[in-house]
């Protein structure tokens, strides 16, 4: 029995077998998913518990997006002195105990929420629109009866995300995808959306490959955010910043880092792509998480936006993908690089901090009955992360 805030989309060869374990069933002619299995979807936002509208395998809904996490990096107060450190420092050490006299103007956690970036007032006025006027439903039109070469036009104006999000609706909607859209341009797509996947030379199904990466993904609207690559509103080109990213960029590809890689999305280098392999040894070992990283105007003086891609099970990462770390909310510093901070969060995972959680649930786990999280770690590790064994 499933939890009152999911339901299940239901194949309906697999009916029957979903009434014995007690699902509740959604309409029949709706597919989960092209392997003919019952797909189990999240209808209740994580914040605001339903009240904004369902979120539909998102955590959270669209209006509670908008508001919490907007399409640009926060800029944080920059203290009016920097702690001096050497360029040695590799973004592992313990914080220093600084005294309000030394650093005065270093903003805690519960600033940093307070200081986020301004949401985006576009966003905001159309969910708001969306919630106060009243939804007039057309009840004498049905898709179903247009017939395939209308769709296919319709089909030709959309996004490959738009694309595949129409794959999922239902089995007839595939086919006629198919009919406009070749299987070997789905190789294309996963190449441009997730450039860091090792990719094999045998055949294989790219679409089925492409809708699994969707699916381990932590949210949709973020993976959309990615793909857009918008710059700033209040965009300015800066030698300095530009100078530092060219220079981590060359000394990372001069100087690999062991089970790390990162990639500029575009060529203002604002949005990255970063990918940790799991640490041999943890729950995590054999897995390939995929980040997605927004590198504010102002760096290297205010730190990147960093965010999980890739379902994980760990204390110190949200269900939506935030990482809770010391050097990216209030101890960030100019010796702080990319590559550091991508090796602080890969010791991460290693060592979780459970004094302070994201995942508080996880975190209990984790200090209770370790073993028991580890089992559901490499659970999830395999399910989402080990990309050569997921359905292609």
């Amino acid at each position: 029995m499933f939890p009152e805030d999911t339901f299940a989309i239901c194949d309906p060869r697999r009916d029957e077998d979903c009434r014995k374990n007690g699902d509740k069933e959604v309409h029949p002619k709706i597919n989960g998913n092209r392997r003919n299995s019952c797909a189990i979807v999240t209808n209740t936002c994580h914040t605001c518990n339903g009240y904004y509208g369902p979120c539909f395998d998102d955590p959270v809904c669209s209006t509670c997006h908008a508001f919490l996490y907007p399409n640009t990096a926060p800029i944080m107060d920059r203290p009016s002195t920097f702690q001096r450190s050497s360029d040695s420092d590799s973004g592992n050490d313990e914080p220093v105990d600084n005294s309000q006299e030394s650093m005065p103007n270093v903003p805690l956690y519960e600033d940093f929420v307070g200081k986020m970036a301004p949401v985006r007032v576009d966003t905001l006025t159309k969910e708001i629109q969306r919630l106060s006027n009243v939804t007039h439903h057309v009840t004498d039109l049905n898709l179903e009866l247009f017939p395939p070469e209308v769709l296919m036009h319709m089909f030709k104006y959309l996004d490959e995300i738009s694309l595949w999000s129409i794959g999922q609706v239902c089995s007839r909607w595939r086919e006629i995808l198919f009919m406009c859209v070749k299987l070997e341009r789905w190789r294309d797509f996963v190449r441009l959306r997730w450039p860091l996947l090792p990719l094999y030379d045998y055949e294989q199904d790219w679409y089925e490959l492409y809708t699994a990466m969707m699916l381990s993904s932590c949210c949709f609207k973020c993976i959309k955010q990615m793909a857009a690559q918008k710059l700033p509103s209040h965009w300015e080109d800066s030698s300095w910043r530009r100078h530092r990213l060219r220079t981590e960029l060359k000394a990372m590809r001069s100087d690999p880092l062991s089970g790390i890689d990162a990639f500029p999305l575009d060529a203002h280098c604002c949005h990255w792509q970063a990918t940790i392999e799991g640490p041999a040894g943890s729950p995590y070992e054999g897995g390939l998480f995929f980040l997605y990283i927004q590198v504010p105007t102002t760096y290297p003086l205010d730190p990147p936006l960093v965010r999980f891609i890739t379902k994980i099970f760990h204390p110190n990462v949200s269900r939506h993908g935030d990482i809770g770390i010391d050097s990216i909310h209030h101890n960030w510093s100019l010796a702080l690089t990319l590559s550091k901070l991508l090796i602080s969060i890969q010791s991460l995972l290693t060592d979780p901090f459970c004094d302070v959680c994201m995942e508080p649930e996880i975190g209990n786990m984790f200090l209770k009955n370790r073993e028991a999280f580890e089992l559901e770690a490499k659970m999830w590790t395999c399910k989402h992360a080990m990309h050569d064994m997921l359905p292609h």
